[in-house]
């Protein structure tokens, strides 16, 4: 003990006068280590604490309280009394010595053994023996700090405190300026009252000490280290302002006062203030400042500029008639909701009878926030406001005054919406419906298209209030909409009408099917309907564009299943027709109807019955209309079906994969099951109009010549196939991988084997890993690259097609097998016959495909696969070109630049400088594809140009100026953008180039394709500006 007194007096000693401060640490060791205790160390520093020097006695001090930090986890209940009790009486000493003493008591707050009622005792003693603010910015946050803690672990003897302790912080903080302090402050404050504390007689007080930073202005210096912004002060000021009704009567007149401020920002942080402390007041806190809170906002809003203080001022109007709508009404009180919107009606109803001047809308504004807030606001407001607007309507006879009526009338019943509650009540619009129906009806029966698009918007808004309307008003609206949909030739107008009748539809399925979808119906095939007649031989003139217009309406009104169950027969009975030629359907209307049964598939509501109605009905039709049109016999027929087309075939892939993919899991695997034996077992039992050959090889490569008819039917297996979730086992795997692989790799149809190595991919890309799989990738891959290797081979086409799409769909999930596939893809930019396809391919990897390989196919994406690719390939690509002939660089140029095209910018940006060499010599190669591919890559990167790029300038602009004379239009607007964005880098570097530049921009000025000339005025006009006196 003797020795290890005399190494702990060491300690002290060379820490207090030989100021090294490194001797904390050793004396924390040796205190936990057992050497010595607590109160030895006291006894220790006995000299040091009791010298007539006041820096030698805060040396002491300042010891103690780094030991301290390092092991107050050990210090026992009593140990921790005394330490309190000595600094407590060191508070006492020279103010050198106050900041150490606050280091140690800091601590000593956070042992879990204080002892009760010291807590107390260290706050009298801070607040009466310690000026906060005098102490420097350190010191002032480890009050805050002990504050914090004290505040974690003895709640209850603080409260016990009462208003004392309000009184002691609220002298804590006063003056604090330091936003990093303010947080804490704020934060303590907030627990003061969100926590219960008693602030008595210092409510005003603690509001006073807060409220004066109160609208927050702090502007965070640049490269701020502690990374605190204003509106983390802004949210903590305003946790504290509204945390308690207490505060109402100071806080509502210093925001009214700030509103009258012309700062933006002051008067948006008064205004979401506002909202705040209100939804937490009651409408008592409120009554005395109702006044002035209506005028403040009233101005707001009729007067600014700024879209953001307008929102925020109604929203504030929406919160106080929300607090007013929460008071009990009795008979000896007012009504305070009442009397509110009566002034606000005084304000702003008779701006409504004024539709041409500008307060029309700040007043309808004003006027719908407040009706949002509550079902009685809502009651009272449109009670007052809709009459008057339907009447203002009727008298008016301009066209667009009447559509600002409808206009304003529309966001009333938007805003009625919000506030729609029970079932049981009386609608809120139900005493002015027939009359908005009659004005909306009216307006639709105007000619003006602006009218009849605002109409369409009213009635949406209207059906969307459910249970609003009667069953005789929406059949009303259905014919008004069909007679548009079929007589009016203005896009905008059927557009809107599309969009209105898909939302009734949803309300209302019912009418929509006894009525629209007949007429419909009627018109697709034979252009004669009832509302078909009323309109004249303008209709009959469009009648091509109305069926097309039917067509989208029929997928627009099919959201619920009972809906789709109506439409889908007709528009495959369009698919019929066109098959057979009756009706004289044209290939772009077979387009058209399939695109209407892929948007049923996306947007019906997914349940049991819509999905046995794909199942069941429209998957089995549309595969038994295409397999009938593949084995029709062009001799024999003078109609040739135009469901062989590759556009149809196309689009019907895309439905058939939206329902499969939606598809629940039984009925998913019985639709697989159905494709596979049909494929490759010819079953055609399931498929209605069951008349087939019996025996049906679809994915046999035949020899005859309209043998493409059947085997460009695999798209319709890989539609099916590869939509399934993963969790679907796809039967006879193994057969079908193997028959795929032997058409993509033996068929000479360009769309029956590039589908077939596309079904072959999707598949793959699913199988999980196992050694079955890595067998398949095997045998797949020695197959297409004994192809590829044999120039002589007259299907290398078809074997690289394969490796291409089996490479993509190994990328995509990672598979170690792809880097084989990825080698041979460079290798083949050599190839003198497959060397530019093999660039092309790079573009395939790194797109997203539209039909396969896709999460909404449920397909194995892992994120960053680009940005995996590029950096493990990159270096391959350069070292690649660097070793190539001359004539064979523009492939590897254009590969590098499908790659750097796709990735995302933040990527482009880091990685162009290793690659602007390469990319700028792009430029200088004739092939358009090179030059277009590069130009992209570029175009994004000079809106943030990296240093690389602005040493490259010369070169770049040589390349640029260059090409806005080449022959194919896009490179020409392209480089003509880029040419643009150079004129934003910094001025001192590009202005050398500008009278260059405006000489070479002059001849672009009369280029005879007008979007050449519009990018050329655009960037000439900017570099104009440049370095002007008064430019930019």
């Amino acid at each position: 003990m003797a020795d290890g007194s005399a190494v702990l007096k060491s300690l002290v000693e060379e820490f207090v006068s030989g100021l090294q401060d490194s001797k904390a640490k050793e004396t924390a060791a040796g205190l936990k280590n057992g050497d010595f205790t607590v109160l030895q160390l006291v006894e220790a520093l006995g000299l040091s604490l009791t010298s007539s020097q006041s820096h030698t006695r805060a040396r002491g001090v300042q010891l103690l309280s780094e030991v301290l930090q390092d092991c107050y986890g050990d210090l026992t209940e009593k140990e921790v009394e005394v330490l309190i009790a000595f600094y407590e009486n060191r508070l006492k000493d020279h103010y050198v010595i106050t900041p150490p003493v606050l280091q140690g008591l800091k601590t000593l707050t956070k042992c879990s053994t204080l002892p009760p009622g010291s807590a107390i005792s260290i706050l009298k003693s801070l607040f009466q023996d310690v000026h906060v603010q005098s102490l420097l910015l350190a010191d002032r946050a480890c009050v805050y700090n002990m504050l914090s803690n004290v505040m974690e672990t003895k709640e209850a003897e603080l409260k016990s405190l009462g208003a004392d302790f309000v009184f002691g912080f609220v002298q804590s903080m006063d003056g604090e300026r330091d936003p990093r302090n303010l947080l804490l402050a704020f934060q303590i404050a907030k627990n003061i009252i969100q926590r219960g504390y008693d602030l008595g007689k210092f409510t005003e007080e603690m509001f006073e000490v807060t409220s004066c930073y109160f609208p927050i202005d702090f502007s965070p210096p640049p490269n701020d280290p502690h990374g605190i912004t204003r509106e983390e002060l802004i949210q903590a000021l305003r946790d504290v302002l509204t945390g308690t009704p207490k505060f109402a009567e100071f806080l509502l007149p210093l925001i009214i006062e700030k509103l009258d401020s012309d700062v933006l920002s002051a008067k948006l942080d008064s205004l979401q203030t506002l909202a705040v402390c209100v939804s937490r007041y009651e409408h008592k806190d409120l009554e005395k400042f109702l006044d002035g809170l209506w005028t403040s906002l009233r101005r707001e809003v009729f007067q600014t500029s700024s879209e953001k203080i307008e929102l925020a001022g109604l929203a504030a109007l929406t919160t106080i008639t929300s607090c007013l709508s929460r008071s009990v009404l009795n008979s000896d009180s007012e009504d305070a909701l009442s009397t509110f919107l009566d002034v606000v009606l005084k304000d702003c109803n008779h701006h409504l009878c004024e539709p041409d001047l500008k307060l029309v809308w700040p007043s309808a504004k004003l006027l719908q926030a407040a009706c949002s807030a509550s079902n009685r606001a809502s009651h009272i407001i449109t009670t007052a406001v809709m009459p008057a607007l339907v009447s203002q309507y009727n008298n008016r006879t301009e066209c667009s005054h009447r559509r600002t009526l409808l206009e304003v009338m529309q966001r009333f019943v938007q805003s009625v919406k919000i506030s729609e509650s029970s079932e049981d009540e009386e609608r809120v619009l139900s005493g002015v419906c027939s009359s908005l129906c009659c004005v909306t009806f009216s307006a639709l029966s105007e000619s003006n298209s602006s009218l009849q698009v605002t109409a369409a918007s009213v009635l949406t808004s209207l059906a969307r209030q459910n249970g609003l309307l009667s069953n005789s008003q929406i059949e009303q609206a259905v014919d008004h909409l069909t007679r548009l949909l079929l007589s009016d030739e203005d896009d905008k107008v059927s557009l809107a009408v599309v969009d209105c009748a898909g939302s009734l539809a949803e309300v209302h399925p019912t009418v929509f099917i006894t009525n629209m979808i007949p007429d419909l119906k009627q018109i697709v095939f034979s252009g004669k309907t009832k509302p078909m007649e009323q309109v004249g031989d303008s209709a009959q003139h469009l009648h091509p564009v109305v069926r097309q217009r039917c067509l989208s309406m029929l997928a627009a009104v099919s959201t619920k299943p009972s809906v789709a169950k109506e439409s889908t027969p007709v528009l495959l009975d369009v698919l019929r027709s066109t098959h057979s030629g009756k009706v004289g359907f044209s290939t772009e209307e077979a387009v058209l109807t399939c695109r209407s049964l892929q948007r049923i598939a996306e947007q019906v509501e997914d349940t049991e019955d819509s999905g046995c109605c794909f199942h069941d009905v429209i998957i089995p039709q549309l595969l038994s209309l295409a397999l009938q049109a593949a084995l029709q016999d062009k001799r024999s027929s003078s109609h040739q079906s135009p469901l062989v087309d590759e556009a149809v075939l196309s689009i019907m892939v895309a439905v058939i994969s939206t329902a499969c993919s939606r598809l629940q899991p039984t009925l998913a695997g019985q639709t697989a099951t159905r494709f596979v034996s049909l494929f490759l077992d010819g079953d055609v039992s399931f498929l209605p109009d069951n008349s087939f050959p019996s025996h049906i090889k679809l994915l046999a490569n035949q020899h005859q010549d309209d043998s493409w008819r059947q085997s460009q039917m695999v798209c319709l297996l890989m539609g099916c196939v590869c939509s399934l979730p993963r969790t679907v086992a796809v039967p006879q795997i193994e057969r079908l991988l193997s028959e795929l692989e032997e058409m993509s790799c033996t068929c000479s149809h360009a769309m029956s084997y590039t589908s077939a190595a596309k079904c072959f991919a999707g598949l793959v890309n699913k199988i999980p890993s196992s050694d079955s799989l890595d067998s398949l990738l095997h045998k797949t891959t020695a197959r297409v690259f004994s192809e590829l290797n044999s120039e002589a081979s007259r299907v290398r086409t078809q074997a690289f097609t394969l490796m291409v799409w089996v490479g993509k769909a190994l990328l995509l999930r990672y598979h170690p097998k792809f880097s084989a596939l990825t080698d041979k893809l460079f290798l083949l930019l050599d190839d003198a016959n497959l060397g530019h396809v093999a660039a092309d391919g790079f573009l395939l990897l790194m797109s997203d495909s539209t039909d396969v390989l896709t999460r909404s196919c449920h397909a194995d994406v892992r994120i960053m696969y680009r940005q995996r690719f590029f950096s493990e390939n990159s270096s391959k690509l350069v070292h690649g070109f660097n070793a190539a002939p001359e004539e064979k660089k523009p492939n590897y140029l254009k590969a590098l630049s499908n790659i750097v095209n796709k990735l995302p910018k933040q990527v482009q940006v880091t990685e162009l400088p290793a690659l602007l060499s390469l990319l700028l010599q792009a430029l200088t190669f004739p092939d358009e594809g090179v030059q277009l591919s590069t130009l992209s890559c570029l175009e994004p990167v000079l809106a943030d140009p990296p240093p690389a790029l602005i040493q490259q300038l010369e070169a770049l602009f040589n390349r640029l100026l260059a090409l806005t004379f080449s022959p194919a239009m896009n490179v020409r607007i392209t480089s003509l953008r880029c040419i643009h964005a150079l004129s934003y880098f910094p001025e001192q570097e590009v202005l050398p180039f500008r009278a260059r530049v405006l000489r070479a921009l002059a001849k672009p000025l009369d280029d005879k394709k007008r979007l050449v000339r519009m990018e050329a005025v655009r960037a000439r006009g900017e570099w104009f500006l440049l370095g002007s006196p008064g430019g930019r």
